[in-house]
């Protein structure tokens, strides 16, 4: 008999984790990226609890824990430079942390043998048919395809070609971040430095490369201000708002012109009544997108095999099974989204006073008490929602 089909737009970490599994329930998977390649650097993201099991039944633990970041103390500074509290590991970093291009590599790696990856190109229309959805692509010739995902983040081409213009789901967060890998001239041994000025902050991490550190910046403004800006542009944007930035940023943003991993967004997050339209359903942050601290990339995860499951568990019938993947999983993105909405405080607080505020009162969270409660916070999103084996099409194991 042969396999249904669906495509899976996005192969960035959900896309790939839904090729994962939904090539274990028996399907014939299609992944699309609109990126010319896999996209390298991004920040840091961990995994906790019921998130770690999941990635050890996807027999990807080993592989993760070879490239975990291994990151010790995090100090925070005040903007003179000096030191405000120290987060000691564990605090951000959870149970295993990788960054985001060797998670993306690494599920890609163990998933192109049977899924078929699409480089540079992207979906531009979806009509629903009586026997399938049939796609059209900017390049590659029209196709149907049973079933289409739509994993490819908050500015999914899935969800505004399936369900409307972004603007009708997205609520800013009030700041935009920026990323890029630059020298480690502070020379940081898996360790990470926090900085902030009022209205903005940067978190400068070292990880397994002893020359480079991550650099992560955030900063307050108008959350529809700036569009989407070319790259050009992005720079341009992160060099003037940082212009007059105090310690060692002036240097740390010199590499901003030659970075060839830049990432520029502004923060949201994304609320639906629903993730499905028909045969066309929504994973990770294109159903919905949490922001910073949300747990996005373990809930995105733990989404896929859900969904995967459901399709299992009913016969196929899309319809139910997008119905209970959705009844799984939206008590946890509830969850992640109340964490994420406070993001910006710590982030990047407002004011001077609310930096004051902030540093005294995550100082007092260095401590035993404290750090249960942060522990307890950091865990919540993790742990919204079990793990659970579904069963598996004995014909369509993996080789």
């Amino acid at each position: 008999m042969t396999s249904k089909t669906v495509l899976v737009s996005g192969a960035s970490v959900a896309g790939p984790s839904a090729a994962y599994w939904l090539h274990r329930a028996g399907y014939s998977v299609t992944v699309v990226e609109a990126a010319p390649q896999l996209r390298p650097g991004g920040q840091a993201v961990d995994f906790r609890g019921e998130q770690v099991k999941l990635v050890k039944a996807m027999g990807l633990f080993e592989d993760l824990k070879a490239h975990e970041t291994a990151l010790r103390e995090q100090v925070q500074l005040d903007p003179e430079g000096q030191p405000a509290f120290t987060l000691p590991p564990g605090f951000t970093n959870g149970e295993l942390e990788v960054l985001r291009g060797d998670l993306a590599r690494i599920l890609y790696e163990h998933t192109n043998g049977y899924a078929d990856y699409v480089f540079g190109d992207r979906i531009t229309q979806l009509a629903e048919t009586a026997g399938g959805v049939d796609v059209t692509f900017r390049h590659a010739a029209p196709r149907r395809f049973d079933l289409v995902v739509g994993a490819d983040g908050i500015h999914s081409g899935v969800r505004t070609a399936a369900f409307g213009p972004e603007a009708k789901f997205r609520t800013g967060l009030g700041y935009h971040v920026a990323g890029f890998t630059a020298p480690n001239h502070l020379r940081l041994d898996h360790a990470g430095v926090l900085y902030n000025e009022p209205g903005i902050g940067a978190i400068i991490s070292n990880h397994r490369d002893p020359d480079a550190v991550a650099v992560g910046l955030a900063f307050r403004g108008d959350p529809d201000g700036y569009g989407r800006p070319d790259l050009a542009r992005q720079k341009d944007i992160v060099t003037a708002v940082f212009a007059n930035a105090g310690w060692e940023l002036p240097r740390l943003l010199a590499a901003v012109a030659d970075a060839p991993d830049l990432y520029f967004d502004t923060v949201g997050q994304i609320k639906l009544d629903s993730w499905s339209r028909g045969r066309v359903v929504l994973l990770g942050d294109a159903a919905w997108c949490a922001g910073p601290g949300g747990s996005g990339t373990g809930l995105a995860m733990m989404g896929a095999q859900i969904l995967a499951g459901e399709l299992t568990a009913a016969g196929g019938d899309h319809v139910t099974a997008f119905a209970r993947y959705e009844q799984r999983l939206r008590k946890a993105a509830r969850v992640g989204q109340k964490n994420g909405a406070g993001s910006g405080d710590f982030l990047v607080p407002a004011t001077a006073e609310s930096l004051r505020k902030r540093n005294r009162m995550y100082r007092s969270l260095t401590g035993p008490i404290g750090r249960r409660i942060w522990e307890y916070l950091g865990n919540r999103g993790a742990n919204a929602v079990k793990f659970r084996e579904y069963p598996q099409p004995r014909a369509h194991a993996l080789p």
